[in-house]
Order: C-alpha cells, then sequence, then structure tokens
C-alpha cells in the first residue's frame, strides 16, 4: 500500500514540475504556443496566453498540494 502512495507521490510531484515549468515558459516567452502549433487563436490579443497561465497555475498549485496530501499520508504510514 505504501509502495502505491509513493508512486502516486512521485506522479503527483513530476505533474506539478511540469505544469510549473511550462507556466513560467509561458510567462517568458507567450509566443512559444504561436510558434510550435504555427496558429494564433486570439490573434495577438494575448488572452489565449492569460488563461493558459491561470490554468497552468492552478494545476501546479493542485498537483503540489496532492503531493504534499500523499508525502504526509506515507510519512505517517511509516
Amino acid at each position: 500500500m505504501a509502495s502505491r502512495a509513493r508512486t502516486r507521490m512521485w506522479i503527483e510531484t513530476g505533474l506539478a514540475i511540469a505544469t510549473g515549468a511550462l507556466l513560467i515558459l509561458t510567462l517568458i516567452s507567450r509566443e512559444w504556443i504561436e510558434e510550435i502549433f504555427g496558429v494564433d487563436p486570439d490573434n495577438g490579443s494575448g488572452a489565449l496566453e492569460w488563461l493558459i497561465v491561470a490554468v497552468l497555475a492552478v494545476a501546479t498549485v493542485t498537483f503540489s498540494l496532492m503531493a504534499r496530501a500523499e508525502w504526509r499520508k506515507t510519512a505517517t504510514a511509516s
């Protein structure tokens, strides 16, 4: 049981790191989305990028809190 919780904690940690990295990348260079996918859905207004920043921020915090809860649960079980 502790092994599954530990695996889940590492997956959540990895997701928190990945979403955090994309959040920082989007804040630094908001044009990376257009460069990679070759589309500009918001016609240069930047609204889509700010929406992505908000979603990534919420996802990063959520995954971090989930990983922290699993870490604490695993620590108290040991």
